[in-house]
């Protein structure tokens, strides 16, 4: 049957009146539950989609989730870590009938541009914010405007609720795997120190170290960016420093310094060994293939949408303090980490 039918036609194919079916459409109570299914029986064998629009004036709903993600759209598609996120997050709004909107800008003056036109312009009913600063402003604007959102990665602020993996407890074991292995001179590469993720990897770097009563050199930590390019130039500083091994807070990171260590004509693990964190398709592509630790990228990006589909389904909870959620990490050995020389 065609799919342009009206509220009218599918009052009449289910024997109730128009008023019913429209009551049935946006969620509303007062519907027996026997012609509720009735309803609905009927709109799925005849294919019919309600009008977002019309429904939207109704439930005060657009059934648009956004990901707000403050990074350049060339970083974006070119990092599998927001390929991987995105995937996950398209994948629980496709599941819980919800559409997702991608809002990219670069700087300040794209943002205000964006927070103007997407969220105060009433286009959310609410988002998932990934890769913010632990300064920026978009945080506690979405706060004040009483936007419901989900943060990907840990946040100070009490208010926001937000889902990551344990990054502390995971660099950790990241650096213990190479300080087992009998490395004294393990370097980092961190991540953006501006960035909870880079904050608490380096703090696991810096506790695992004191586990094994290994002296903090920082000389040997080497401040990144998360990308390819600041780990070539990290692991350029870290040879000079005399570092056996590395322990690099992104597998971008991890491949830069692989190359950077080639080019210098020395050899993982032989000469070096490498640690990286992520586990994405490229740690197995590069040769030796990466050890790295293992975060649920897809898992965490279902997770931020399933906690804010409950916070505009509960607004007490959006009103509530933060939820937060801290998911395990794993180390994956292969073959870029042994014994220093």
């Amino acid at each position: 049957m065609p799919v342009s039918l009206t509220l009218e036609e599918i009052a009449r194919l289910a024997g109730v009146s128009r008023s019913t079916v429209s009551r049935v459409v946006n969620d509303q109570p007062n519907v027996r539950d026997q012609v509720r299914e009735r309803v609905w029986r009927v709109i799925r064998e005849t294919g019919y989609e309600p009008h977002a629009a019309a429904r939207s004036l109704v439930t005060h709903r657009t059934q648009i989730i956004g990901v707000i993600i403050p990074e350049a759209v060339t970083i974006l598609f070119t990092e599998p870590f927001f390929v991987r996120l995105l995937s996950g997050a398209t994948e629980a709004c496709n599941s819980n009938k919800y559409y997702l909107m991608l809002s990219l800008f670069n700087g300040p003056a794209g943002q205000e541009a964006m927070y103007s036109r997407v969220v105060r312009g009433g286009h959310l009913d609410g988002a998932i914010v990934a890769s913010t600063p632990l300064d920026d402003p978009l945080i506690l604007r979405l706060i004040e405007d009483g936007l419901p959102f989900v943060q990907v990665g840990r946040h100070p602020n009490e208010q926001v609720s937000y889902v990551d993996v344990d990054n502390v407890a995971a660099a950790q074991m990241a650096v213990e795997h190479l300080a087992r292995l009998g490395h004294r001179r393990i370097g980092t590469i961190t991540g953006r120190l501006n960035m909870s993720s880079g904050q608490d990897r380096l703090e696991g770097y810096r506790r695992a170290l004191e586990a094994h009563r290994i002296p903090v050199d920082e000389a040997l930590v080497i401040e990144g960016d998360f990308s390819e390019g600041s780990g070539m130039r990290g692991a350029k500083d870290l040879m000079s420093a005399s570092a056996t091994a590395v322990f690099a807070a992104s597998d971008s990171m991890a491949v830069g310094a692989l190359k950077t260590i080639r080019q210098a004509g020395l050899h993982v693990p032989q000469d070096m060994s490498l640690v990286g964190f992520d586990d994405v398709a490229v740690a197995t592509a590069v040769e030796p293939a990466l050890t790295t630790v293992r975060q649920p990228i897809e898992r965490l990006a279902s997770m931020a949408v399933e906690m804010l589909l409950s916070m505009l389904e509960n607004p007490s909870i959006a009103q509530s303090p933060g939820r937060k959620v801290a998911l395990p990490a794993r180390l994956v050995v292969r073959d870029s980490c042994g014994a220093p020389r």
